[in-house]
């Protein structure tokens, strides 16, 4: 059966164990959180030495993994066979595996909890592996989630963990790491481990953990591009080109692309709403008056001409129509572009 991830957390949290799980999708991060769960949860500790086997895809095979699954446990309960990456496994696609797979689902040892961790694809749900493992198995297909939907994971996620977080540093962190959910909980980890009792994760904290400077980041550039703050930009700039390492021009640009794309969308609306901002994953009236300034200091067909000049700049950084340009080179360029327009026909 089709579950979802939280779905099969409670699951587990209740011990109810099934035979056979197979979590697959594009988003590794439940994948981990289950896999990991089933580890650490099924078997005490002082069992797992004789009765937990861990192989990895491309160092096995189907013959393998199904003769680990039939054994019996040996003064346990259960026993718990899990397969990692097991996207790798030669022959879980082939056809000549599949009457040994059917053979399994179809009768599984009650003692066994077998897992597959199948990272990065899904298996086609037209074929008759696909339709037997929905039949017979705990399936989990986990997808990657949109910027937009950024916000709110994060703040639910800290919320899970009985913290709160201000609307500030949800937008900084969604918009500095993106919809990666497995660094996303990392950092927020980080973070809940330098909390104070009662103290929410903040700005402050966030600058000062997550590596970004409080002065001299990306966001602060934004909001100077925003505000058309000529010496403000210069002075972060500057501070980028003299520390380049700490400010690769790629996430940059993708942060600056991101931003300027939304604004286009907002100029749509004369007066976007908050379900207007909510559907961008605007979540918070911080980020939400920066995007009015910057409606108001940018048109829409303004806007247009700078998202076509951060893809140019994109290009640049790949070495297409850049010459020796530097990356600090092609950032100024770009921003002194966006504060002093200048018609495209004229951008060489």
């Amino acid at each position: 059966m089709n579950l979802s991830a939280d779905d099969i957390m409670q699951q587990l949290r209740q011990r109810q164990f099934a035979p056979i799980y197979f979590l697959q999708g594009e988003e590794p991060y439940y994948i981990d959180l289950i896999t990991n769960t089933l580890e650490q949860s099924v078997l005490p500790e002082h069992e797992r030495g004789f009765n937990q086997v861990v192989l990895y895809g491309k160092d096995t095979d189907v013959a393998t993994i199904l003769g680990q699954a039939r054994r019996f446990p040996m003064m346990s309960e259960r026993s718990v066979v899990i397969v990692k990456e097991a996207q790798g496994v030669a022959d879980l696609e082939s056809e000549k595996a599949w009457p040994f797979l059917e053979a399994y689902l179809k009768n599984p040892l009650a003692s066994t909890v077998l897992v597959f961790g199948y990272k990065n694809k899904t298996l086609d749900s037209r074929k008759k592996l696909g339709k037997l493992l929905a039949e017979k198995a705990v399936v989990l297909t986990s997808k990657k989630i949109y910027d937009n939907q950024v916000p709110a994971w994060l703040t639910s996620y800290v919320r899970s963990r009985q913290q709160q977080i201000t609307g500030q540093a949800v937008a900084m962190l969604a918009e500095y790491i993106g919809p990666d959910l497995g660094r996303l909980t990392n950092e927020v980890d980080k973070l809940l481990l330098n909390l104070k009792p009662g103290q929410p994760i903040d700005e402050d904290l966030v600058q000062r953990l997550v590596g970004i400077s409080k002065e001299y980041n990306i966001f602060e550039l934004q909001r100077a591009l925003v505000q058309r703050d000529v010496l403000k930009a210069n002075r972060i700039l500057l501070y980028f080109e003299a520390n380049p390492k700490a400010n690769p021009l790629i996430p940059n640009l993708t942060l600056l692309f991101g931003f300027f794309t939304k604004l286009l969308v907002l100029h749509q609306h004369a007066n976007p709403s908050d379900a207007d901002y909510k559907k961008l994953g605007i979540m918070n009236s911080f980020a939400q008056k920066d995007y009015q300034l910057a409606q108001r200091n940018y048109s829409a067909e303004r806007t247009r001409d700078i998202i076509h000049l951060i893809r140019r700049a994109d290009l640049q950084s790949k070495g297409i129509e850049s010459g020796s340009m530097t990356e600090g080179e092609i950032l100024r360029e770009l921003v002194f572009l966006i504060l002093h327009p200048v018609p495209l026909s004229a951008v060489a």
